[in-house]
C-alpha cells in the first residue's frame, strides 16, 4: 500500500524535491495555506474526503492536500461545485485569517477556481442570469461566439460564483480558525499528516465517508507519519502542492 501511496503521489504532485528547502516563514507560510485547504476538506459536505496533507515539496509544489473522489460519482451538483471552489480558495484565506499579508501561492488555485466557475456559467447552465445557453470559446478564433454584452454578463457571473465561494470558505475558516493552527503546528512537526492523524486533531468527519476508503484502505485510515527532529531538512517522503 506504501508503493500504492507514493506513485499516486507522484503522479499528482510529481517527485519528492529534496532540493528545495524552505525557510522557517515559508515552512510556516505553507503549514498553515494547506491546513485550510485541509480544514475546508473535512468540514464542507460535499467536498472530497480528505486523504493527507503534506509541507514536502513535490514538483513545483510547496505542499498539497490530497482528497479520495468517489469513482461512483458521474454527475455533480452545485453544492458539490462551490464545495470544491470554497475547498480551493481555503490556502489563500487561511494566509489572510493568520498573516499580516498574503503570498503568491494561491496563483494554481485562482486558476482552478476561475475555470469551475466558467464552466458553470457557460457551459453547465449553472448561471439563470446567462441561462441554459452553452458557450464555446475557440482561442484559435479572433472573435469571441457571443457579443460584448454577453461577455460582460459572463464576467459579472464568473466574478459572483468566485466571490460566494470565498465567503462560504471565510465563514468557515474564521469559525475554524483554531482548528486551522492545531493542524499546521502539526504539519510543521510532522511534515505530513494522513486520515488517522486528522481524526485524532478534528474528531471524526462529521459526514459518512464515501466508499472508497474501505476499498483502498479496508477501514484503515493510514499510519500516523513519525515527528520530524528539529533542525532537519524536509525529508523526501511522500506529498506536496499549493
Amino acid at each position: 500500500m506504501t508503493h500504492f501511496e507514493s506513485a499516486i503521489e507522484r503522479v499528482i504532485a510529481g517527485l519528492a524535491n529534496s532540493t528545495r528547502v524552505l525557510n522557517p516563514v515559508e515552512k510556516r507560510t505553507v503549514a498553515y495555506h494547506e491546513a485550510g485547504h485541509a480544514i475546508c476538506g473535512w468540514f464542507f459536505e460535499h467536498a472530497d474526503p480528505l486523504l493527507k496533507v503534506s509541507i514536502i515539496p513535490r514538483g513545483k509544489a510547496l505542499g498539497y492536500a490530497q482528497s479520495l473522489p468517489n469513482s461512483e460519482t458521474y454527475l455533480l451538483t452545485m453544492h458539490q461545485l462551490m464545495d470544491r471552489m470554497a475547498m480551493t480558495l481555503g490556502g489563500r484565506v487561511s494566509e489572510e485569517i493568520h498573516f499580516d499579508t498574503v503570498t503568491s501561492g494561491a496563483s494554481d488555485d485562482f486558476n482552478k477556481v476561475t475555470r469551475m466557475a466558467t464552466a458553470m456559467v457557460t457551459k453547465l447552465g449553472m448561471s439563470e442570469k446567462l441561462g441554459f445557453i452553452y458557450y464555446e470559446e475557440d482561442e484559435q478564433k479572433l472573435h469571441k461566439p457571443f457579443s460584448e454584452e454577453t461577455a460582460k454578463n459572463i464576467d459579472q457571473e464568473v466574478r459572483r460564483i468566485v466571490q460566494e465561494a470565498y465567503k462560504q470558505c471565510k465563514e468557515l475558516l474564521t469559525e475554524k480558525k483554531n482548528e486551522i493552527g492545531l493542524v499546521a503546528e502539526e504539519l510543521l512537526s510532522k511534515e505530513m499528516l494522513v486520515r488517522d492523524d486528522l481524526v485524532r486533531i478534528l474528531g471524526k468527519r462529521p459526514f459518512a465517508d464515501n466508499k472508497e476508503f474501505d476499498k483502498y484502505f479496508g477501514g484503515e485510515g493510514g499510519k500516523s507519519a513519525p515527528d520530524v527532529p528539529p533542525d532537519t531538512p524536509p525529508a523526501v517522503p511522500p506529498t506536496p502542492a499549493m
